[in-house]
């Protein structure tokens, strides 16, 4: 298992039991393989991609007292509560939570969306934000205590190409981000967040057509797209109350130059 890495580089990670969710693929499988080489037990939620999550599960020592895997529709604030409390009863602690799921849903133009498509995208990427985090709060609070949320660029620049409404639940997000960081922080929870870019990832792979991938490559000051492994530190970072204990309610903008806000 990793907590006996010889490459340990952040120590009051090792031994913090992290719940991410939306881990299966991507950023998030990125953040379970990063957490886990820090020594840190770590919760792999998934829905629909069982296999994927069994193999980031297996790269990251296998599962067991170390490792969950934890199925649920982050949609479903129910759901939400049932994956906070299995983790915590797994690992009989909670230190951190990583709000990652989230997907576009297809491309849509807003306003011939139906009410169905509005209620999904916001439930899937907005909602479950909030009640994840709310069920998680009371095994959070104690210093050291931790939530990192996944916003978007799309969240500033308001999304285009039928990512309207995927762009304003990241608003909320971030808004969230700013507002909880509020509330929980008398609790001794920090909560920060990030916000990617254009990563390469199934996210991509699934709504992004490849020449618009390569027009927005040629339009990045860093003349190319980021990959998840890119994303990791930064939510590392915000994790350590030894590198960041006095950053609070703070968005960290992963784009390569494409946002300079």
């Amino acid at each position: 298992m990793a907590s006996t890495d010889a490459r340990l580089v952040i120590p009051d990670l090792a031994g913090k039991a992290v719940l991410i969710t939306g881990a299966s693929t991507g950023i998030g499988a990125a953040l379970a393989r990063g957490f886990a080489a820090q020594g840190a037990r770590v919760a792999i939620h998934y829905y629909s991609s069982e296999k994927e999550a069994e193999t980031v599960a297996k790269e990251i020592g296998g599962v067991g007292r170390n490792v969950l895997l934890v199925k649920g529709d982050s949609s479903d604030p129910k759901q939400c509560a049932a994956i906070v409390e299995k983790t915590a009863a797994h690992f009989g602690r909670l230190d951190g939570l990583i709000n990652n799921a989230g997907l576009m849903l297809g491309r849509v133009n807003s306003l011939e969306a139906s009410d169905e498509h509005f209620s999904q995208v916001l439930d899937l990427n907005a909602r479950s934000v909030w009640a994840t985090t709310k069920a998680a709060a009371p095994f959070l609070a104690r210093k050291g205590g931790f939530v990192i949320n996944t916003t978007s660029i799309a969240a500033r620049n308001g999304g285009a190409g039928g990512a309207i409404l995927y762009a304003a639940a990241k608003g909320f997000v971030s808004t969230l981000t700013h507002g909880q960081a509020k509330e929980l922080i008398g609790k001794g929870v920090r909560v920060n967040g990030v916000a990617p870019g254009v990563i390469t990832t199934p996210f991509h792979d699934r709504y992004t057509s490849p020449e618009q991938m390569e027009a927005i490559r040629l339009s990045l000051p860093a003349q190319r797209l980021g990959t998840a492994e890119e994303c990791v530190g930064a939510y590392l970072f915000l994790a350590s109350d030894m590198l960041s204990s006095y950053v609070v309610g703070q968005i960290i903008e992963v784009n390569g130059g494409q946002l300079m806000p």
